[in-house]
């Protein structure tokens, strides 16, 4: 099953208010993703943590199978 790339991007924007986020079909099977994402909470914060915050608003689709693999871009 292939990721819903709008239902994804809403969920990183729904868990981190006021942020940005794009997500793209890397491969074109919907399974392996990237997204980049600028965010408030992201000030302060480690690399680490900032990529964690994103996976844990995706972790759901990560759990149902529907994404294998999510490339992380923090943009400033």
């Amino acid at each position: 099953m292939a990721a819903d790339l709008e239902e994804l991007k809403g969920m990183i924007e729904a868990a981190l208010p006021g942020s940005e986020a794009v997500v793209i079909d890397e491969t074109g099977t919907g399974d392996h993703l990237r997204a980049e994402v600028r965010a408030p909470q992201f000030e302060g914060q480690t690399r680490i943590n900032q990529h964690r915050m994103v996976k844990a608003a995706v972790r759901e689709r990560f759990d149902d199978g529907t994404i294998h693999a999510l490339t992380i871009r923090i943009l400033d």
